[in-house]
């Protein structure tokens, strides 16, 4: 079988189960020109040293979302960013930094690279270059506000890598987030003849994961690359957990999208993709709007409600999946039929058009034809009936993803 028709079957494969892969972008590639410009904006920003405000966006259920996102991450790998995809799940909660974390660098594919994301950002980095220089002169300034062992690890990298291998790897390690603790920190700091001028306080799980992530940003720009785009699907799933814990995902919203207090995240780019019914059948009908803020402020937690407030209003200014139009369902159609000709090598009958299928979602045009044409492949005289059952996101509140953070305690990881 030539690679032109193995390509062309995980393509297809894909799209009948409803999981879009790097075959199926790249066989029908995306519509969606609206939300790329902006993605290609914000891009361009960070690349440029400026801040790059993130992204949310939201469609049908089945509309394509999932699909754009990995069209998305392949524009960010063409233009050379590391590129994350996080789905948003039991073990993955947005409101948990540290468990999203461990997700976006386990995921984290590296241009042209195939090994572990950190391993490969530190390859590609000029220790003795004008690049980190600036890169460690920024973890050590108030404007990083990373813990000391930022610019420690960053030191012992540069001064060391030569004579301790095993060092620089426990280094790669604490930058992808296994713990380090202060006492190895500073045994190492005293074999490069450094203890004494270092003072590294103790910090949570929670607290080095945000600030990872700040790091693993500006590490990728110092290496060469445009810094790190996270894309976030499934981010509906929010509106299953319990009040408090919305909460605490609206305010993380609203600092993937706005930053922190100093603005936007430098170095890198999000995007969150949602359901366009999450917005009336759970800010709206659940009232979060008011319920969430009010009860953060009866906890006394203000910033945290205002942060809150900001997610919420994120959500509500969410660029919108265009609905697919007589033209570009024509051309899905054509560029599909073609991709099912060359993956089992016969000539596929016309089928059924959208207005005899009077559906609405993408996905239902593109595993309607897809079916129609298997079955007739096998037996080309068989008429199958189609028939469509809405599915929608179930926004009831689940006691099984009720999770608690990790590292909120102090443990020097």
């Amino acid at each position: 079988m030539n690679g032109s028709r193995v390509q062309a079957r995980r393509a297809i494969e894909a799209l009948r189960s409803g999981v879009p892969n790097r075959d199926a972008v790249d066989a029908l590639g995306s519509s969606q020109t609206q939300i790329e410009s902006l993605f290609r904006q914000r891009l361009a920003a960070v690349r440029e040293g400026l801040p790059g405000p993130g992204l949310v966006f939201d469609g049908d259920f089945g509309g394509g979302k999932s699909h754009l996102l990995e069209y998305l991450q392949h524009i960010a790998l063409t233009e050379r960013f590391v590129t994350s995809k996080v789905v948003v799940s039991k073990e993955t909660p947005l409101h948990d930094p540290a468990k999203v974390f461990r997700a976006a660098i386990s995921a984290a594919v590296v241009p042209e690279r195939r090994g572990a994301a950190v391993t490969e950002i530190a390859g590609s980095l000029d220790p003795d270059g004008a690049a980190f220089d600036e890169l460690y002169r920024w973890t050590s300034s108030d404007e990083a506000e990373l813990n000391e062992r930022f610019p420690a690890t960053l030191y012992l990298y540069r001064n060391l890598r030569g004579a301790d291998p095993e060092l620089v790897e426990r280094i790669l390690r604490f930058w992808s987030g296994d713990p380090l603790s202060v006492a190895e920190l500073r045994r190492a700091l005293r074999q490069a003849g450094e203890g004494a001028s270092w003072i590294v306080s103790k910090a949570s799980q929670r607290e080095l994961a945000l600030q990872r992530i700040r790091f693993v940003a500006r590490l990728a720009a110092a290496a060469g690359y445009g810094g790190w785009v996270l894309l976030f699907d499934e981010v509906e799933l929010v509106g299953r957990y319990s009040l408090l814990q919305r909460a605490r995902s609206y305010a993380e919203i609203a600092r993937w999208v706005l930053g922190e207090e100093s603005g936007p995240l430098p170095g890198l780019v999000a995007v969150l993709a949602i359901t366009d019914d999450f917005l009336p059948f759970v800010i709206d009908e659940k009232h979060d709007d008011e319920t969430v803020p009010g009860r953060l402020r009866l906890r006394g937690e203000e910033p945290l409600a205002e942060q809150a407030e900001l997610g919420i209003e994120a959500i509500r200014r969410a660029a919108h999946l265009e609905r697919p139009g007589e033209h570009v369902l024509g051309e899905a159609y054509r560029k599909l039929k073609a991709i099912h000709e060359t993956a089992y090598g016969w000539e596929a009958p016309d089928v059924a058009g959208p207005a005899a299928l009077g559906t609405r979602s993408m996905r239902e045009y593109v595993r309607a034809w897809i079916n129609e044409w298997d079955l007739r492949r096998l037996d080309p005289s068989y008429r199958p009936e189609l028939e469509f059952e809405p599915v929608s996101p179930d926004y009831t509140e689940d006691a099984d993803l009720e999770t608690s953070p990790d590292g909120e305690q102090r443990n020097g990881g």
